[in-house]
């Protein structure tokens, strides 16, 4: 019995994550211009999603424009089969692209000695500012001991 509440559980599981990645759902009850409206200013306020790239914020407005111009004032189940396959792909997109970026523009903070110091302080940054330090650092330690390497080597 509680392998099987577990199988239950695991198979439901990736459903409730999906649910809860949605970042541009379209339901009825829901209009789909007040959504976009709100989408597109957090793109341009730039907090929620401030590590999106240019190219992904251009698919993610072209996208809109065309959920826009083909689901107008109404939603999208009144729109015939192709329309309809047409609008929830670029939902799609836009979902993926959108969470992505929220993801990376999430800003983690850490408490941090300086080196020869006692006195901890915190230290913010995004994901993707953890992770460009994180790459930058691996790089410079590999010029530095590549270099060493080279003249220990002669």
């Amino acid at each position: 019995m509680a392998r099987t509440l577990l199988l239950l559980a695991l198979l439901m599981a990736p459903g409730a994550l999906l649910a809860k990645q949605a970042e541009l759902p379209l339901r009825a009850s829901d209009s789909f211009q007040n959504q976009q409206q709100k989408v597109r200013a957090d793109l341009q306020a730039g907090e929620v999603y401030s590590e999106i790239s240019p190219a992904d914020r251009a698919l993610v407005v072209e996208a809109l424009d065309r959920m826009s111009a083909a689901i107008g004032d109404g939603n999208a189940e009144g729109l015939p089969h192709e329309k309809r396959v047409q609008v929830f792909n670029d939902q799609a997109l836009v979902n993926s692209l959108l969470t992505r970026a929220r993801a990376d523009s999430r800003l983690v903070c850490r408490r941090e000695k300086a080196i020869g110091s006692n006195m901890s302080s915190s230290q913010c940054a995004t994901v993707t500012q953890r992770e460009r330090m994180r790459r930058d650092a691996q790089r410079h330690m590999d010029a530095t001991l590549g270099g060493r390497n080279a003249r220990a080597g002669n």
